[in-house]
This record gives C-alpha cells, structure tokens and sequence, in this order.
C-alpha cells in the first residue's frame, strides 16, 4: 500500500476553500469533502507511512485512527486566542513515541498547507524539565551533539534546526559554553521544506521517510536524553 499511496490535489483545493470559509456552516455542509479530500487521505499516508516507520524505531507510532492518532485535529482550541475561526487550514500528522503523553515530545511530523508544506523531527515546546534533560545531554557529549547537527548530510536534505530560544542564556549554565547558543534553545526542532509539487509526487511518502531517516540521529540523542527507549 505505501507503494501506491499518492496525495491528490484536493487536498489542498479544500484547505484553500476552508481558509475562504472558515466558519462552522460551511464545514458543516462541506463535511463529505473534510473526510473525502483531507482526513482519508491523510489517514491512509499515516497508515502507509507505518512500515517506513517502524524501520527506523520501533518505538514511534503511526496510529491511523480518525481520533486520538496521529492526525491533529482540525478543530481550533479558540478558547484563549484572538483568533475565533474555528479551523485549522493546514493538515498535520505527528508519528509520536509510544511513551509520549502529547505533542511535547520527540516525534516526526508532515504540515500539509497551500504554499507551505514542510517536515520535522525532534520535539516542540518542552516543558522545563525537559529542557534540562536535554541542555544536560548537551553538555554530557557535546562532541556527539555537534557532530550529529553538523552532519553533511543535513545540510544536502536542506535541513536545519529552527524553533525559539532564549534571548539570554538559561539559569544555571555557563553564559560561555561554547555552544551555549544550543542550550538556549525552547525548541530542538529539525526542519526542511517542501512544496505541494513535491508532496503531490508518487514517491512522496518515500521522499518523508528519507528526512526522517537523516533526522534520526539527532532524534535519538533527543529521546534518549529523555530516557526513552529508541
């Protein structure tokens, strides 16, 4: 099935026609195209995707239920937000370890949205505990997490860490490590992107396996760091 799996351009004429009609009477009446054209698909890539998976950890899960899985909800949590549309105008899927209570940990990621279509690995917002596990880890090999991010073979997948830091260096580490800008980082996220050109092409989904091969190494020194199991 992964072979054969393709993504069709649907999929991003719903994301492009929710985003003109972000309210619930459209989504209700268009709710055949939601499960036609953008949650089946992405539930069959997650589904396909699971093979690729398993071959770099067993530990990562592809779970291809409609709720409670892989796929993120399209529904907006409004609640706190200046923003009241209720929807999301972009499709993600997040491959989480199995020990993982929610988005704050490692895992691989697929963004699907018009004019923006990227991968990730590594973890987003942790929490400050488990900041510490990892500024620790750094500091505990720095030679390994510099080779690791260094690798050339990040730089040729067009691969590079991104998220948010601290404007100063966190408390209790030393201001003059020397890769102190790493240990203030919030996020350790690595990234490339894509395009919908690329994410339509019929070997997509050997295409994602690919980063997330060349992002598995830093992704687990991230989840050992941790304590998980890779």
């Amino acid at each position: 099935m992964s072979e054969n799996f393709r993504f069709e351009p649907s999929l991003f004429k719903y994301l492009r026609d929710l985003k003109k009609h972000n309210e619930r009477p459209w989504f209700k009446a268009n709710k055949g195209r939601y499960e036609d054209e953008l949650r089946g698909p992405m539930l069959r890539f997650i589904e396909a995707f699971a093979p690729h998976l398993e071959n770099i950890s067993e530990h990562f899960v592809a779970d291809a239920r409609p709720v409670g899985g892989s796929l993120f909800r399209i529904h907006r949590d409004t609640r706190f937000a200046k923003d009241k549309t209720p929807y999301k105008t972009h499709a993600g899927a997040h491959f989480r370890h199995a020990r993982a209570k929610d988005v704050h940990a490692p895992g691989f990621y697929l963004h699907m949205e018009p004019g923006n279509v990227f991968m990730g690995a590594g973890i987003w917002h942790p929490d400050n505990k488990t900041l510490g596990k990892i500024r620790d880890a750094i500091i505990a090999d720095p030679k390994r997490w510099k080779r690791l991010t260094a690798a050339k073979a990040l730089s040729s997948a067009g691969c590079a860490l991104v998220g948010d830091s601290l404007k100063r260096p966190p408390r209790g580490y030393d201001p003059e490590h020397p890769l102190i800008e790493d240990l203030k980082r919030k996020d350790f996220i690595l990234a490339t992107d894509s395009d919908e050109a690329d994410a339509l092409a019929p070997d997509f989904i050997k295409r994602f396996a690919k980063f997330c091969n060349t992002a598995a190494p830093i992704s687990e020194f991230l989840t050992r760091a941790l304590d998980l199991e890779w």
